[in-house]
C-alpha cells in the first residue's frame, strides 16, 4: 500500500519553513504519544537541520504511560529534550517554555557576554495534521489563537504567537510527507485519525486495531465487547461477534461490517479500548 497525500498548501508550507529556519532558536516537534515514530514527519529533520529539538508527546492521556516513558527515554538518548503532555487539559504544558529556555541557554549567554539584552526565544512548532498543535498553542498562549478541529488540515498559514515574555512561537500548517510506503505506518496514522478517514477503508483500519489488541491487550477487547472468548486468528468471527453485540445488522441477519468497523475505530480513538500505544522504539 502506497499512500500519496500532499496538498499544495503543505508543499508551500515546507518551503516557507525552510526560509524561516534561520530566525529560529529551537524546533518543537509535536507527535502523537500513541504513535511517536509513525507521527513524525521525516521532512522535519531536513527542515530543522542542527537546531536544538524539543519533542512533545501529545495526547499522553490516550497512550500507555509505561510505553510513553520508554519513548521519552529514547528521544533523550538521541539528544533531544522530551516531554509528555495533554494539550486538552494542560497537563505537562507548563514545562514547555522552561524546556525551550534550557535549549537556548547558550544563545542567551552569548548575548549577555556582548552586553546585549537577550531577546525572547523563537521556536518553530511542527507536527503532522490532527496531532493537537492548535490546541497546544492556544493552551500555551492562554487564549484562542489557532483554529481547532477534529479533522486534519485546519491550520493553513504561518503565524507568530507570543507565549508570555520569554517565548515566541511560529505556528505552521501540519505537513505530511509526499508518500509513505510502509503499510503499518499508514494504518497507525489512520487508526489515530491523523489522515482523513476517506483515504483508507474503514474495515482495513478496524482489522488493524483488532489484530493489535489481540496480540497486545486481549483483555481490553473482551471487556469492551463482553466477549467470553477470543479467536486466535479469526478476524471475521471477531467482527461478527462485535457486530452482533452492537446491533450492527442488516436485512437477512448479516453483519453490517462498515458500521461495525466505525464503532471499533471510534472506541479506539475515544479510549474505550484502554490507553494504547501502537509502537515502541526500534533501537536496532
Amino acid at each position: 500500500m502506497t499512500i500519496q497525500w500532499y496538498p499544495g498548501h503543505m508543499a508551500k508550507a515546507k518551503r516557507q519553513m525552510i526560509e524561516k529556519i534561520k530566525l529560529i532558536d529551537v524546533v518543537v516537534e509535536l507527535v502523537d504519544a500513541r504513535i511517536p515514530q509513525s507521527s513524525r514527519n521525516p521532512l522535519v529533520d531536513e527542515i530543522a537541520g542542527s537546531k536544538p529539538r524539543l519533542m512533545i508527546l501529545n495526547k499522553s492521556d490516550l497512550a500507555d504511560p509505561d510505553k510513553t516513558a520508554v519513548w521519552i527515554d529514547y528521544f533523550r538518548e538521541k539528544g533531544y529534550e522530551a516531554l509528555a503532555v495533554n494539550a486538552q487539559t494542560g497537563e505537562g504544558t507548563k514545562a514547555i517554555p522552561q524546556a525551550v529556555r534550557r535549549l537556548t541557554a547558550e544563545r542567551r549567554a552569548r548575548s549577555e557576554r556582548k552586553g546585549m539584552n537577550p531577546r525572547a526565544d523563537r521556536a518553530l512548532i511542527l507536527g503532522i495534521p490532527n496531532v493537537g498543535k492548535s490546541t497546544l498553542i492556544n493552551r500555551l498562549a492562554g487564549k484562542k489563537i489557532a483554529k481547532i478541529g477534529d479533522r486534519p488540515g485546519i491550520t493553513t498559514a504561518q503565524q507568530w504567537v507570543k507565549i508570555g515574555k520569554t517565548m515566541e512561537l511560529l505556528d505552521t500548517p501540519g505537513i505530511l510527507w509526499p508518500k509513505f510506503d510502509d503499510e503499518a505506518i499508514g494504518l497507525r496514522l489512520a487508526a489515530t485519525g491523523a489522515i482523513k478517514d476517506e483515504i483508507l477503508d474503514s474495515q482495513e483500519i478496524a482489522v488493524f486495531i483488532l489484530r493489535f489488541l489481540l496480540e497486545n491487550d486481549p483483555v481490553a477487547l473482551k471487556e469492551r465487547y463482553q466477549l467470553s472468548a477470543l479467536p486466535e486468528d479469526d478476524i471475521v468471527f471477531l467482527f461478527d461477534e462485535i457486530g452482533k453485540r452492537r446491533g450492527c445488522m442488516i436485512s437477512g441477519g448479516d453483519i453490517d461490517y462498515d458500521k461495525t468497523a466505525e464503532i471499533i475505530i471510534r472506541d479506539f480513538r475515544t479510549q474505550k479500548l484502554g490507553r494504547q500505544t501502537l509502537e515502541l522504539p526500534n533501537r536496532v
